[in-house]
């Protein structure tokens, strides 16, 4: 094992823990990545003095970064620190209602009271039914690989599989939210987690109403330094263990010998390894990296439905605003929003806006008395769009929303501006059609159709990241990265 060498592609969050595991474990591991520094989509932006997170915004089951740490023989406060959020966020909605989110079940439950015609009763039955569908499915469809024969006979996974009926799988996850609340209100809050792995809430299975659970009763905290913090973190630790990590590296093959692997074209050197892990999108690994489309993995990938992606403004502001660390600003179509998404291609016409102010909590990401703003709408994929003119489209649409939830005209004290689209996001992470997750569940059987994290096709290869198994997410990814590093050792 210690002259088994392992080649990543890809310094996401799933490849990085990975590259610490195997890397502990005694594997010879380099990892290659594109950017000029690890991340990911989890990277950052400075400008002029205002430092802004470029995709996540938020840590939800903190038990599994921690794990990471421990199971290398780390302390995480060693290398990271994580603060819980007391309030996880404001919803504002078109009426002038400001809901807030607290951590706290009890503490929520009075505000939905306050707020809602809801009921505390109806809160907790709710996430009793979110509690029942984690208890059932995270150890055999989070934890563990779902295509591998060894985690399908244990105990729990068949368990699981006698009671299908229990993890809701048959009707959406919009249909489930309305069974438990009557106010229109909580019935737009609680489906827009679907949005939490870029699907629609009004086709998605039911089982994905295991997000809210993770939330709020597992705990969202915030990172010292802002997101991008996790992936230096990961990737300090990785290299503590031994993991060389490449940065500016172009993978350009994965080179074969019949169906087995031997190595990586790596800016045009080939470099043999015994084994490869991609963190890479599994439809550009299939059609890039191994020019295969005949695969069935990779027929697959292109028969599936992309996930959402995101179209994202970056404003820096002389001024501050009233608005906390996380806030939702919901449309009044929420059903015709997602219509817009996914049969139609395009921004919505009235989309909900997504407002993350790292600068609240960590005072150096902004001049004083000033704010950085991360504001998102939901996106299609990218289909050929006209990006530019998206953004000079969705502008004054979400200028307008702002001014209308919080009473303030932040356009003239807009220093800085910056933007992402859905091309900047496959052009900078390779992403297929800069869909964030992947492919979408937006079908009963979407969660068996992600690639496996040990390939059927090719010897030696295996897969991590949020387009493969268990999906995407900061926590998925990293799971991805630990089954796939332990498939490698079990295979090796």
């Amino acid at each position: 094992m210690k002259n088994m060498r392992i080649g990543i592609i890809g310094a996401g969050l799933g490849g990085l823990s990975a590259a610490a595991r195997l890397a502990h474990a005694g594997f010879d591991v380099t990892l290659y990545e594109q950017q000029a520094s690890p991340g990911g989509k989890a990277h950052s932006l400075s400008v002029d003095g205002y430092r802004f997170d470029t995709g996540p915004s938020l840590v939800t089951m903190p038990f599994v970064i921690r794990a990471l740490f421990e199971d290398v023989g780390e302390r995480m406060e060693d290398y990271l620190t994580l603060h819980p959020l007391d309030m996880l966020c404001e919803y504002y909605y078109p009426d002038g209602t400001r809901l807030r989110a607290y951590a706290d079940p009890d503490h929520f439950a009075a505000e939905i009271e306050a707020v809602t015609t809801g009921t505390e009763a109806q809160l907790k039955r709710y996430l009793d039914y979110c509690r029942r569908i984690y208890s059932l499915t995270a150890d055999v469809f989070l934890f563990r690989s779902i295509h591998e024969w060894r985690s399908l006979f244990r105990l729990s996974a068949l368990t699981t599989l006698l009671r299908l009926s229990s993890i809701d799988a048959l009707r959406p996850m919009r249909a489930a939210v309305d069974s438990f609340f009557t106010d229109p209100k909580l019935r737009q809050l609680f489906s827009r987690y679907a949005t939490y792995n870029g699907s629609d809430p009004f086709r998605a299975p039911a089982t994905l109403n295991i997000i809210a659970h993770v939330e709020y009763s597992l705990g969202a905290m915030y990172s010292d330094g802002g997101m991008v913090s996790l992936p230096r973190a990961v990737a300090r630790l990785a290299a503590a263990k031994g993991a060389r990590i490449v940065t500016g590296a172009h993978v350009e093959r994965i080179a074969l010998d019949g169906r087995t692997v031997t190595g990586l074209t790596v800016d045009g050197a080939f470099v043999p390894f015994d084994r490869v892990l991609s963190n890479a999108d599994v439809k550009y690994t299939y059609e890039r990296l191994l020019g295969d489309t005949s695969a069935g993995s990779s027929r697959r990938q292109r028969a599936s439905e992309p996930s959402s992606s995101a179209l994202v403004f970056y404003w820096g502001l002389r001024r501050t605003t009233p608005f906390g660390i996380h806030s939702i600003l919901f449309s009044p179509q929420y059903e015709r929003e997602f219509e817009q998404l996914f049969a139609g291609k395009r921004c919505p016409d009235d989309p909900t806006v997504y407002v993350y102010i790292s600068s609240k909590f960590s005072p150096g990401d902004a001049p004083a008395g000033c704010e950085n703003l991360f504001v998102m709408i939901n996106a299609p994929h990218d289909a050929g769009q006209d990006w530019d003119a998206e953004i000079h489209r969705m502008r004054p649409v979400i200028l307008s929303r702002i001014r209308e939830a919080a009473g303030v005209d932040i356009e003239a004290d807009i220093v800085v501006e910056r933007t992402m689209t859905p091309k900047d996001i496959e052009r900078a992470t390779g992403s297929s059609f800069g869909s964030i997750y992947g492919i979408a569940s937006n079908t009963k059987f979407s969660a068996f159709l992600r690639e496996p994290n040990r390939s059927r096709t090719y010897r030696g290869l295996y897969f991590c990241g949020g387009s493969a198994h268990p999906g995407g997410g900061i926590p998925l990814v990293m799971l991805s990265g630990k089954i796939a590093a332990d498939l490698i050792q079990q295979h090796a």
